[in-house]
């Protein structure tokens, strides 16, 4: 059981500094001066099939690793968690939709349709990080928790709020003080029930 743990904590950290690397404005500046306009074009799907595919190692552990289950939730509370999810997937898949998920994947980049530059803030009244919200709460509903996926919830929670910054600090570098008036106005991470984009 301890070894399933460790194996988590180390595959996350590496896990968690190649996907950092590889959205590091520093990074992405330096990969574009080597390789040009194709970096624009190939970069996010380049980005997102690596991400898919550094995913599988979690399922991997997940399922094989000794693990131990520390609670599951009977009904008819389950549920309610269920139900919790499936209200939390479908407002991930709405937020994907209004990033816009060609463009989230790569595959607008790749047929030349770039982003002319603005910030997009259209649907992002509520909350400016509903992706990390939606799928940490996704994560946090199971009725069913094991020590192998409470570590995994742990640090993919830490993770999503890192993320969170990061993304913060490039959007603020790239938006400059229409960013910071943005910021101001709508929360991070826990949503707020009026919207108050304008």
């Amino acid at each position: 059981m301890i070894f399933g743990v460790l194996s988590l904590i180390v595959y996350f950290a590496f896990f968690a500094l190649v996907h950092s690397l590889l959205a590091d404005p520093r990074f992405k500046s330096w990969a574009r001066r080597s390789s040009g306009e194709a970096f624009d074009r190939g970069q996010r799907l380049v980005y997102t099939v690596l991400a898919l595919l550094m995913m599988l190692p979690f399922i991997f552990i997940m399922i094989f690793m000794p693990d131990r289950t520390l609670y599951v939730v009977t009904a008819p509370l389950s549920w309610m968690m269920a139900f919790g999810q499936v209200l939390a997937a479908l407002a991930l898949l709405e937020s994907l939709r209004q990033t816009g998920i060609s463009y989230l994947l790569g595959l607008a980049q790749l047929q030349g349709r770039l982003l002319a530059g603005e910030l997009v803030t259209d649907g992002y009244c509520h909350l400016r990080n509903p992706l990390f919200f939606f799928a940490a709460v996704l994560l946090w509903l199971s009725p069913i928790m094991t020590i192998n996926l409470l570590v995994f919830n742990v640090l993919a929670t830490v993770y999503f709020y890192i993320g969170a910054l990061h993304e913060e600090r490039s959007l603020k570098e790239e938006f400059g003080q229409e960013y910071e008036d943005y910021r101001k106005r709508v929360p991070m991470i826990m949503p707020r029930l009026r919207c108050r984009c304008n």
